[in-house]
């Protein structure tokens, strides 16, 4: 490790890595520096899809959350070419220049192996959607698969190799706003060097990391909004038809009981759940593979109900891993998964009913009763959005739908900017969903792209 670099970017998620391959792509003689402190994504190998393990042992290092190429290396792969979701740049840059941004990020993934196929808007579907009061997102759409999506990571991290200091391993432990001095904890003990310029582009798994520092160097910060839920999973033909013609059904609801949204997104057309360890807490999501081979007879989305809190309340990521660690606790360190009929009937899934589900479970989670840690407000949030789904793809609210918990989105504290530098802090910026800006591949990789072409100019 260098003393001195020109720039330092924390975090090797997409956001990080297109600000790198910007940044030497305009200035190649620039001395860059990336810390992540995962692991090198070659090195990054879940147990449980591995087949190695049943159910997760808590790596030191989360390999779906953590690691070169971020939360993004796993996931399913959608790219969203779009400003109607995603993220919210266009609070901070014109609609036209975000598309822009993340148009040119696409093409630097297409260079590197991504497809160029792309799902469009159906309207026709969305009318259906609107008959029974759903609003469904449209956006063009791209599914990159989680395995493909492994494979053009890898080959864009294999460019950049060469042409920066690539420090996996590395956890940035803090960072001195006035010296720009960076200290570092690897394998080999706790460094420190400086750069010029820094970006933190921490992703999701570094979110409680930033915003602790920037309440430690007095940055102002806003977030009020979590996300809590479940991932569903039901037989891949009941909403096979939106697979085919949009391949994410992105959809909102307004239950009547609360008045409160609950949406439908993160759609795996016949993919499997998987399990992710965010600082000890275990959560879902889902995968999907464009390899036919490893498909399944399932698919899952996730169905989360939006709270946004109101002060003096201004610890919704908190808030959200109470509810999740409440479901590692009833479940012995693991995550739970009920029918939906069990829960309307107000008793637990045990072994002997899981087995007489006709939705066969693609995660081997713990049967139990989700209404034992999901507070009853987002339950029946979810319940009813279930039964209002079930009237545009019957068969959604079937008792043998799964559902497993916790799954949480929160949107990480924003800190006071102007275009992506930190309030009272020269030359330290921050990009991507670690700080509250996206939600979304596309729009993360558009924000790396956008603030290098700024240390650029």
């Amino acid at each position: 490790m260098e003393q001195n670099y020109d720039i330092a970017i924390i975090g090797g998620g997409i956001g990080g890595l297109m600000a790198a391959y910007r940044l030497i792509e305009r200035d190649p003689g620039l001395s860059i520096a990336l810390f992540e402190k995962g692991n090198p994504l070659s090195k990054r190998v879940c147990p449980i899809i591995a087949k190695k393990s049943k159910s997760c042992v808590k790596c030191n290092s989360c390999a779906i959350m953590e690691g070169l190429a971020g939360a993004g290396a796993f996931s399913d792969g959608k790219y969203v070419i779009s400003t109607e979701y995603g993220g919210w740049l266009t609070e901070f840059l014109p609609p036209e220049t975000v598309i822009d941004y993340i148009e040119q990020a696409d093409r630097i993934l297409v260079h590197f192996g991504a497809t160029t196929e792309r799902f469009m808007p159906n309207n026709e579907l969305k009318k259906r959607c609107l008959e029974f009061d759903l609003h469904m997102n449209q956006a063009q759409l791209k599914h990159l698969g989680t395995d493909s999506n492994f494979d053009t990571m890898m080959h864009l991290i294999d460019f950049l190799q060469s042409k920066i200091h690539i420090h996996t391993n590395a956890n940035v432990t803090d960072v001195d706003r006035s010296t720009h001095t960076l200290t570092v904890v690897t394998k080999e003990g706790s460094r420190t060097c400086s750069a010029g310029k820094i970006l933190f582009a921490v992703g999701r798994a570094g979110s409680l990391f930033f915003s602790d520092w920037c309440e430690k160097n007095h940055v102002p910060l806003h977030n009020n909004q979590v996300d809590i839920g479940v991932r569903v999973e039901l037989p891949a033909m009941v909403w096979e038809d939106f697979a085919k013609k949009i391949y994410e059904p992105k959809i909102w609801y307004r239950s009547k009981q609360y008045g409160d949204t609950t949406r439908m997104f993160c759609f795996n057309d016949r993919g499997q759940v998987v399990t992710e360890n965010t600082n000890g807490v275990l959560t879902v999501n889902g995968h999907s593979y464009r390899d036919e081979s490893r498909k399944t007879q399932n698919s899952n989305f996730a169905l989360l109900s939006t709270t946004n809190f109101t002060q003096p309340f201004k610890d919704p990521i908190e808030y959200a891993r109470h509810v999740a660690s409440l479901a590692n606790l009833i479940s012995g360190g693991s995550v739970l998964v009920q029918r939906l009929g069990d829960l309307e009937a107000g008793r637990r899934t045990d072994e002997k009913r899981l087995r007489q589900s006709t939705v066969r479970p693609t995660l081997d989670a713990v049967p139990g009763d989700l209404s034992l840690c999901i507070p009853k407000r987002q339950l029946d949030n979810i319940i009813e959005t279930l039964h209002a789904l079930d009237q545009i793809a019957p068969g959604t609210a079937n008792y043998d739908t799964l559902l497993y918990g916790i799954e949480c989105k929160y949107y990480s504290a924003r800190p006071k900017c102007t275009d992506f530098e930190i309030e009272g802090c020269p030359g330290i910026y921050a990009l991507g969903d670690g700080a509250g800006f996206t939600r979304s591949l596309s729009q993360a990789a558009a924000n790396g792209l956008y603030v290098a072409d700024l240390l650029t100019k």
